[in-house]
């Protein structure tokens, strides 16, 4: 007789739920206005059956971010990549995530040691005189401060134990998750839960291994490397590896600790501009931005330079998207929502069947209000939580790869404000943006493409005779097509997976794999 096994990740989701309903959390999904009155009658009383195995938590942190803490490192990530989609979640959620700032204590120092030493395949002491205790811990791994065998003071990296492992079993969870609130709730689907949650998988898997981390640190220290106000640390490549990252020790003070700086010498008015424009920079010139710079990511060194530290979340954008993202951001910043309009309907975002003109009028009532405020109340947190509005009237979907990108802007808004408040960041953005067009969208730009297609085509050149050929085949056939009596051409059928029926959403869902189990044993 076959036993019926329940998957490991609904036996996880249950936790969640348990969790969720224990610590308040509950509460706050289902008020989400998402959920009609019957849905919310089904949250309260799933909450009471999943209660009892659930955590307790943090009883000092917002219901959702001790749910979230007390999960897991893969659920304060997820936590934290929720807190940027006010869309999704609803504001007062995303408030209470942005609380999450890696809330994880580091793991034993021997632990640590073990990893290196294991990684590295050589003695700790061989490779390196001096070995600190943790000094920075996160929800994937912990920094401590080393000095090689060469006397060079350098900062190691060392993923978590077991981090790979957890994550993997809460990625599977998650993955039910989406299809099942994109299957259960239509209105979502504009929003992309499958497609977010694509987007996070692969951003953390690229956290898991150190390597791809530290390529992207070299990269990213490369494309910068001509910013005077910018510093990327080197990286240690032969003692680095999958799980362990070893890269140069800059000190500098805390870009939080405004006293320190302005004690330091430092010019905080401009230092709060230069983390704007050294962002759009990177977005716009090279298409590869750090994509974590919150104040814990962030210092200053002596010489007033921005220091960038955790290169795990990274973002890219393609030369296409980059002109679009310039084109709209200018037109938003001279204050033409017809133009603004017209790029969003070129670019895709916005539906062909959307009234342009309306489109544009709802951009004008969102900017106008924000652009005639004082500089303290100009945010765009509030302007991205406006225009996502505006995406639900008009029917747009998510952009997946603008997630990142949007975070981002919300982040560095937030550091530049600790330093002035009276930063303006659209007075900011705009030499930034302005220089960016007139590169590469004036005659310097149309020269440089028109170079770049020839050397395309140069390469091509051996191949052109077998494509025209091809061509003129292709011609003959389309003058010689069958009659309408000429049997049909065989037809290739593709059958699409079929989904499995799903019959409960999040909690739903966790509720029905823990009773299944309990009748099964």
């Amino acid at each position: 007789m076959s036993v019926l096994r329940v998957p490991g990740y609904l036996w996880r989701l249950v936790r969640i739920g348990g969790t969720m309903a224990r610590t308040g959390a509950m509460e706050r999904m289902r008020d989400h206005p998402a959920l009609g009155r019957g849905a919310r009658w089904g949250v309260r009383v799933i909450a009471l059956v999943l209660r009892p195995f659930g955590a307790r938590g943090d009883p000092a942190l917002p219901p959702m971010a001790r749910a979230f803490t007390a999960l897991g490192p893969a659920e304060v990530k997820l936590g934290q990549m929720l807190s940027t989609r006010p869309d999704v979640v609803g504001s007062e959620v995303s408030d209470e995530l942005r609380s999450l700032q890696d809330r994880v204590p580091p793991f034993p120092d021997d632990e640590a040691e073990a990893m290196v030493a294991a990684e590295l395949g050589a003695p700790l002491d061989t490779l390196f005189t001096r070995f600190d205790p943790a000094i920075a811990a996160a929800s994937i791994a912990q920094v401590h401060k080393a000095v090689t065998p060469e006397g060079k003071t350098v900062a190691v990296k060392v993923l978590r134990p077991g981090i790979e492992r957890d994550f993997l079993r809460d990625i599977e969870a998650f993955r039910f998750v989406a299809r099942v609130t994109e299957r259960l709730l239509p209105a979502s689907r504009r929003l992309k839960p499958v497609a977010v949650y694509d987007h996070f998988e692969l951003t953390t898997r690229i956290e898991l291994d150190l390597r791809l981390e530290a390529a992207a640190a070299a990269e990213f220290g490369q494309n910068t490397a001509d910013d005077k106000h910018f510093v990327v640390p080197g990286i240690d490549w032969a003692r680095s590896s999958r799980r362990v990252m070893t890269s140069d020790w800059i000190d500098g003070t805390p870009i939080s600790d405004r006293a320190a700086l302005v004690a330091q010498g430092v010019d905080v008015v401009a230092l709060g501009t230069r983390v704007i424009q050294s962002f759009l920079r990177q977005a716009l010139q090279d298409g590869l931005f750090h994509a974590d710079m919150h104040q814990g990511n962030l210092l200053v060194d002596r010489q007033g330079r921005i220091v960038a530290l955790d290169f795990g979340i990274m973002g890219r954008l393609d030369p296409l998207t980059r002109r679009f993202y310039a084109d709209i951001l200018l037109s938003f910043l001279r204050r033409d929502y017809e133009r603004a309009a017209r790029v969003h309907r070129e670019a895709g975002y916005l539906p062909p069947d959307q009234p342009l003109d309306m489109f544009a009028q709802a951009l004008r009532s969102v900017a106008e209000p924000i652009f005639g405020l004082g500089a303290r109340n100009i945010s765009m947190a509030r302007l991205l939580g406006q225009l996502f509005a505006v995406t639900e009237r008009f029917g747009m979907e998510t952009q997946t790869q603008l997630i990142l990108l949007q975070k981002t802007m919300v982040m560095v808004e937030g550091v530049a404000r600790d330093l002035d408040p009276d930063v303006n960041i659209w007075t900011a953005a705009q030499p930034v943006v302005e220089q960016w067009v007139r590169d590469n969208l004036g005659p310097a730009g149309m020269t440089r493409d028109i170079r770049k297609t020839l050397e395309i085509l140069s390469g091509l050149g051996p191949r052109l005779p077998e494509a025209a050929e091809r061509l003129v085949m292709l011609v003959d056939r389309r003058t010689n097509e069958p009659g309408p009596f000429a049997p049909p051409a065989p037809v290739v059928q593709v059958k699409a997976p079929l989904w499995p029926v799903v019959v409960a959403g999040l909690l739903g869902g966790a509720a029905g794999a823990m009773i299944v189990a309990l009748l099964t044993g």
